[in-house]
């Protein structure tokens, strides 16, 4: 029995051997039958014949945009622009790489299929990647409910997702020629709530902003609506889902002027210098609805239904500056004082008015910087500023709180010649003949800004006073310096061209030169020099300005006569009183 088997064996043996001879006699160094590379057959044909049909048959196709899917986000990327490309040789060294059943096979008519080897540049796919990442990568967006108006609109959750770069270099590698789109790796960040927690929350919310809450404030009652409601709260997420959160500061400004009703506000302390002699004002405690209270309160009954009604209790309110406070500050004398003048009655006026209004009586204290747009914010009509012109973006216009850069000249003056230090001003793009040159101030909101620092061991008191055509600042304290101003020449001067303005809110102007100009601010003290402190201002020329359209065939911009230039200077963005 073991003779027979093992005759077959041997004749088997004798068969492979025979066979495996046979193909290299065949096919020698060349591509063993059968071998076929990405659709290409390579039989029998020498490496460079080989490789030469590889590039002629996969052209189109190594050349042709990759598609890239991660996740939901479809890529392309350009095979070249990173080298990726077919290695001829390591492709052609597999081919021709069949053992011996292999070999055996492709005689007897077998088809064996050989995957193209990518060459890239690891770099510069890693790159072109990491490029594309942008496009994918989100961060996570947890559900949640926002307001539009009193309107709770769900916001539902949405998963992170981060481009993994470095997977995503092995995908595009292995893939390549192999499938039509390649899937890259991305990793995802899970959401902490889910979409049905959101839909609880949006039900809370429509209950929340249902109707008002009536606050009772120690016997008396203020109403806050649905809008003032909706202002305040949001939802944030918790270990069990959304929950309310309101923000009682917020529902307080929206409250706004319902508050006089039910709360006395602080009054910080001052002078009165009627007399010509620092005398003090005593502060105020304010009794105020605190924003923590509110919250709390309007929090226990959100989730109630209509009609609802709640209590607070109202909180003493410290001054800002208390009677002891500025009774240490040495109020004593004035330590400067400057008045700018203006024509009647223009709308401009009432702004200037306005904000001296807001200004007057404020005490800065020693090493506080004063913040003009801090302490009067955004000009609105609210508390009665009006819209009168401005220079903005080197054109003059209109806006509410116009003018009110005369004021910000007036009260640099009274801090030039007070001594105390500069911190922000920002002169105006355009000389304005009725302020000095080169000591003058521009301010918008929220800027510039015009700023000081009471540099002095003194408080400031700021006095402001106004007549149908002038405005005073006054600075109060005690005195360090006596201070004198030196104006150089004007030097640079530039002519200036015409400029048509086709709009409802032009406003005409002669024009006037640009010039440079530097002021010395000289302490002295007893009569000594001690110091000399140089401002150096540069003005464009100011066009003149002429409401219309350019006549027929001309420009809008003109340059000054004799120019070589066919359009004025830009001006700098600086708005103006």
């Amino acid at each position: 029995m073991r003779r027979p088997l093992l005759l077959a064996g041997g004749v088997l043996l004798f068969l492979l051997v025979a066979g495996y001879g046979a193909s290299f006699l065949l096919y020698g160094d060349n591509v063993p039958r059968g071998v076929h590379v990405h659709g290409i057959d390579l039989s029998g044909k020498s490496p460079a014949a080989a490789a030469s049909s590889l590039q002629s048959g996969l052209a189109v196709e190594a050349g042709r945009p990759l598609t890239l899917v991660a996740d939901d986000v479809r890529l392309s990327l350009v095979p070249s622009s990173v080298g990726l490309r077919v290695d001829l040789d390591a492709t052609i060294a597999e081919a021709r790489s069949a053992g011996l059943f292999a070999r055996l096979r492709g005689l007897f008519g077998a088809r064996r299929d050989v995957d193209p080897r990518p060459q890239v540049r690891a770099d510069a796919l890693k790159a072109a990647l990491a490029a594309l990442s942008p496009r994918v990568d989100r961060p996570v967006r947890e559900g949640s409910v926002v307001f539009h108006g009193v309107t709770p609109v769900a916001v539902q959750p949405l998963a992170g997702r981060k481009l993994d770069v470095d997977g995503a270099v092995d995908a595009v590698r292995s893939s390549y020629l192999r499938s039509s789109s390649i899937p890259l790796p991305v990793s995802l960040d899970k959401v902490k709530v889910r979409a049905d927690e959101v839909d609880k929350a949006l039900a809370d919310a429509q209950t929340a902003v249902a109707g008002p809450v009536v606050v009772d404030v120690e016997g008396k009652s203020i109403s806050v609506l649905p809008l003032d409601i909706a202002r305040g709260l949001t939802f944030v997420a918790s270990g069990d889902g959304l929950k309310p959160k309101v923000d009682g500061a917020k529902v307080l400004d929206s409250l706004d002027g319902r508050l006089r009703a039910v709360e006395q506000l602080p009054v910080n302390a001052t002078y009165d210098v009627a007399s010509g002699t620092p005398v003090l004002v005593p502060s105020r405690d304010g009794r105020t609805v605190p924003a923590d209270g509110l919250a709390a309160a309007l929090t226990d009954v959100l989730g109630s239904p209509t009609p609802r009604r709640t209590s607070v209790s109202l909180k003493v309110t410290a001054p800002r500056v208390t009677t002891e406070r500025a009774r240490g500050l040495g109020i004593r004398e004035q330590i400067g004082t400057f008045t700018t003048h203006h024509p009647c009655c223009a709308p401009r006026v009432t702004n200037i008015h306005t904000i001296a209004d807001i200004v007057d009586g404020y005490l800065v204290l020693p090493g506080e910087t004063f913040s003009l747009n801090g302490v009067v914010g955004r000009r609105d009509t609210a508390r009665g500023f009006v819209q009168a012109p401005q220079i903005l973006r080197g054109q003059f216009v209109k806006d509410v709180g116009g003018g009110v850069s005369q004021f910000a000249t007036t009260i640099f003056n009274a801090v030039f010649f007070s001594g105390l230090r500069d911190v922000q001003h920002t002169p105006h793009s355009y000389y304005i003949s009725r302020y000095p040159p080169g000591r003058e101030s521009t301010v918008s909101f929220p800027q510039p800004d015009f700023r000081f620092m009471d540099d002095a061991p003194s408080g400031v008191l700021i006095k402001t006073s106004f007549t149908a055509t002038s405005v005073t600042v006054t600075f109060w304290g005690t005195k360090r310096y006596d201070i004198t101003s030196e104006s150089g020449p004007r030097t640079r001067v530039k002519p200036f061209g015409t400029e048509y303005v086709d709009r409802p809110d032009c406003t005409r102007s002669a024009g006037a030169e640009g010039f440079d100009i530097v002021v010395t601010r000289v302490f002295s003290v007893g009569g000594h020099v001690v110091k000399r402190e140089p401002f150096k201002t540069r003005y464009l020329p100011e066009p003149h300005f002429v409401c219309g359209k350019p006549p027929p065939g001309q420009p809008a911009k003109q340059p000054p006569p004799g120019s070589p230039s066919s359009a004025s200077p830009a001006p700098s963005p600086t708005p103006s009183g």
